[in-house]
């Protein structure tokens, strides 16, 4: 339903004023037939010929405030002209032909002299702004952009290679950011608007949204976008990149298969989903597994996965489904795995139980900036959750419920990098003790800036997790493993 996304884009939120709308005729039911083209003279009469400066094809260039104004002129003809719900019962490919008929129509009736490279650029750009993200589709069809970053209508940046850079993409007015806003997120059942200004969403493929609106941005609407290649991540790619070297990645698929329960510590922006959906590839097929995250964005692989997603209220302010609800349904629903996406609250607790009463190989995310700060933010969501416990039981629990603590970094030549490999080996006293299998070691920098570094193994040659290891008949893969991190 194409047309009806159009619905909010009404001439009057253009801010550039409306030129007289040339005679053309509505839509046609039928595709096929194309509509009849007017007469050019008396509308050449009326407006003298326009240029229009080069305009570049890539979306990350800057276009010229006469581009952005001709733009605007022919989307204000186009919605004139165009009937919306003969529009909405076309397929998208149908549906983007007959809008590009149109434009290239208005274009000859206004004489606007353009290229036929401009005019392609010109006719790519309205058509998304009809039926898909407007400004945002270029940047989303980009499999090199990790973040797009909307701060209002005029600004908007990219991360690509761990650097943030500036984009000559804007779009018309805070009007149009918020009706894309307003078209993602109603995707996925959700909404925004100024009684409910923070919303959280996904994409078609997964990725990660969040909307924040006025009045509580000021600026204008703000868009994020955590954005997940079209080709998934495997752990091999994460050693072309020096993410982790080529026995640490034996340790953490071994880690992954032998059911482990795993926790991926790390700040924003660090790796951590992309990580986690690595490690489940691991994870044996015949497996239950059950995944809960607030959007849902994990990408797993194996043939028996059930997706769960909290709920936001409704507008009466009823209906909310927490991640509490979600991960203490899952111990009803016989998983033999269950993955937070992202653990931030009182959930702590109920996944920590889920990991000790059977639920072997269970895994989630956490911010921390370091193993130690992960465990001790876990103990911090526990109490805060209102489990009145001592702190020495809470210790307790989490000692006998994680094997593992990864830790993952985003360095500041924009690099990721797992700087460490944890193990949970129990409690002294009421201090939880824990020991390093691989640790990354800075040793400086090239001559382009980048950090170099290696993984170094801290010569522990049994971990806690080898019976478990020898259990699934792994070993010898982890004996190995473990002698050549160490060699390396």
């Amino acid at each position: 339903m194409f047309g009806k996304r159009t619905v909010g884009e009404t001439p009057a939120q253009v801010s550039t004023p409306r030129p007289a709308a040339p005679a053309m005729p509505k839509l046609a039911a039928a595709p096929a037939t194309p509509a009849p083209s007017p007469p050019a003279a008396p509308v050449a009469k009326a407006k003298p010929a326009q240029q229009t400066p080069k305009e570049p094809a890539q979306s990350g260039e800057f276009r010229s405030e006469e581009y952005y104004r001709i733009k605007s002129t022919i989307f204000n003809a186009l919605i004139e002209t165009i009937d919306l719900a003969q529009l909405a019962q076309l397929d998208a490919a149908s549906a983007r032909d007959e809008i590009r008929d149109i434009v290239a129509e208005i274009i000859s009736i206004k004489n606007v002299v353009m290229s036929i490279a401009e005019q392609e650029v010109l006719l790519d750009d309205i058509c998304n702004d009809v039926l898909g993200y407007g400004p945002l589709e270029p940047l989303l069809a980009r499999d090199d952009i990790a973040d797009i970053m909307v701060n209002g209508a005029q600004t908007v940046f990219i991360e690509v290679s761990g650097k943030v850079q500036k984009t000559g993409i804007r779009f018309r007015d805070n009007a149009q950011l918020m009706n894309i806003c307003q078209r993602i997120v109603s995707q996925v059942g959700r909404r925004v608007d100024e009684a409910s200004p923070i919303c959280d969403a996904r994409l078609p493929d997964g990725s990660r949204v969040n909307v924040i609106a006025p009045p509580l941005a000021i600026d204008g609407p703000t868009l994020t976008i955590r954005k997940f290649k079209k080709d998934k991540l495997k752990l091999h790619n994460l050693v072309e990149y020096n993410s982790i070297s080529p026995a640490g990645a034996k340790i953490l698929s071994i880690i992954g298969a032998c059911r482990c329960n795993t926790l991926i510590s790390g700040g924003t922006g660090s790796g951590k989903t992309t990580l986690l959906n690595t490690l489940t590839a691991f994870i044996d097929p015949a497996e239950r597994v059950v995944t809960c995250e607030d959007a849902a964005e994990l990408q797993l692989q194996q043939p028996h996965v059930v997706r769960l997603e909290t709920r936001p209220p409704n507008l009466e302010g009823s209906g909310t489904v927490t991640m509490t609800d979600l991960v203490k349904n899952c111990l009803r629903m016989r998983p033999d795995r269950i993955i937070v996406g992202e653990v931030r609250g009182p959930e702590a607790f109920d996944l920590l139980q889920a990991m000790n009463t059977g639920h072997d190989g269970s895994m989630g995310t956490l911010h921390a900036n370091s193993p130690r700060e992960a465990l001790s933010r876990l103990e911090s969501m526990i109490t805060m959750g209102g489990f009145k416990l001592p702190s020495k039981t809470i210790r307790e629990i989490i000692v006998g419920s994680l094997d593992v603590v990864i830790q993952a970094a985003r360095l500041r030549d924009g690099s990721r990098r797992i700087t460490a490999i944890t193990e949970v080996i129990g409690l002294e006293g009421e201090t939880v003790i824990t020991q390093d299998l691989l640790t990354f070691e800075i040793q400086g920098e090239d001559a382009n800036g980048r950090i170099t570094g290696r993984h170094r193994s801290t010569g522990i040659g049994r971990p806690r997790f080898w019976d478990r290891a020898k259990y699934f008949g792994l070993e010898k893969e982890l004996a190995q493993a473990l002698d050549e991190a160490e060699g390396s």
